[in-house]
């Protein structure tokens, strides 16, 4: 196996602005540790600094993210405002606040959020030049410009798709988020960005209460099992890339909707899972769309049987990236 570090100096991103230099500052680089086989394979961008100390018996499975690295290896699939990220990164945030988050504040936690920010736009901009890559973390799209929500801190897909949109005018992005809850966040930052297009299948009777208005939401009912789900899915995602026509998907593959989540409601299956994440990412990247999947949510105590569930996503790119010849 081969380890590959890939940095992101500041100076080379100063003309992201303040958004992205907030998130991955103070440190002069980013490094993400992208780890393959052999560089000929699928890109999945994984980093230890994906974790942080929790009080004991915190309700967020901390722990998942480096066993879906675990899993990944064991199994051969690879061999905001300003003023908000000010007050968070330097630890400016009340108990309110960080009830809102479900997080308490600390150093560690900030460290995390800016690796798991910087990873999506790794992953995206990898994305961009091989066609398809994943992350081991990321869809943190509860996230608002001003506070963060629902375990999310700064939201990394909006922020690796400003970036991407930003850096090259004209470009557009499709946000294809089928995590069980609607990403709010998400839907708010982008509702008058007309080259980003959001689009969210979830449960409509589960967190969070007030929805936003996302470009395109589709609210299921609870109990929602395999086919019908995928049902739903298939009936909009091609259209959406006819339509929109994106230069770029990101895709957030929560793994909430699985019928053993303890923060879900719908009946969805880990065939179920595998099925609808190799539809989307085999749908965009067969119009010759670049993809970019972040694992998104996913809750229970056992935390290698969730690690081994968000390792789905990776398992379903693995194929696509041997069957579309990548």
């Amino acid at each position: 196996m081969t380890r590959f570090t890939h940095m992101f100096c500041r100076r080379a991103r100063l003309e992201f602005g303040r958004l992205l230099g907030a998130a991955l500052s103070p440190c002069r680089c980013f490094h993400a540790e992208l780890v393959r086989p052999d560089s000929s394979g699928l890109p999945v961008v994984h980093h230890s600094q994906y974790v942080c100390d929790l009080p004991a018996n915190h309700r967020f499975p901390m722990e998942k993210f480096p066993r879906v690295l675990h899993y990944l290896i064991q199994d051969q699939v690879i061999t905001e405002k300003q003023e908000y990220l000010d007050n968070f990164i330097n630890g400016r945030i009340n108990e309110q606040e960080q009830r809102r988050t479900g997080f308490p504040w600390s150093k560690g936690l900030v460290r995390r959020c800016r690796y798991e920010t910087g990873g999506t736009l790794l992953a995206a901009e990898v994305a961009l030049h091989r066609g398809l890559a994943c992350s081991t973390a990321g869809g943190t799209h509860h996230a608002f410009p001003s506070f963060g929500s629902g375990f999310c801190l700064l939201n990394d897909l909006a922020v690796a798709a400003k970036y991407l949109t930003s850096s090259s005018p004209g470009r557009k992005v499709l946000i294809v988020d089928l995590d069980v809850h609607q990403g709010d966040g998400t839907a708010f930052i982008f509702k008058d960005e007309p080259c980003v297009f959001t689009f969210s299948v979830h449960c409509g009777k589960n967190f969070p209460v007030r929805k936003q208005q996302s470009d395109l939401d589709v609210s299921v009912e609870d109990e929602l099992e395999d086919k019908e789900y995928l049902s739903t899915v298939e009936a909009h995602l091609p259209s959406l890339l006819e339509i929109f026509r994106p230069d770029l998907v990101l895709y957030d593959a929560g793994v909430d909707p699985h019928w053993e989540d303890e923060l879900g409601r719908l009946r969805l299956t880990d065939r179920g899972l595998y099925r609808r994440d190799l539809y989307v990412m085999k749908t965009v990247v067969s119009r010759g769309v670049p993809v970019a999947a972040v694992i998104g949510g996913g809750y229970s105590r056992d935390i290698d049987k969730l690690a081994l569930r968000h390792s789905i996503v990776h398992r379903a790119a693995t194929q696509v990236w041997r069957e579309c010849g990548m």
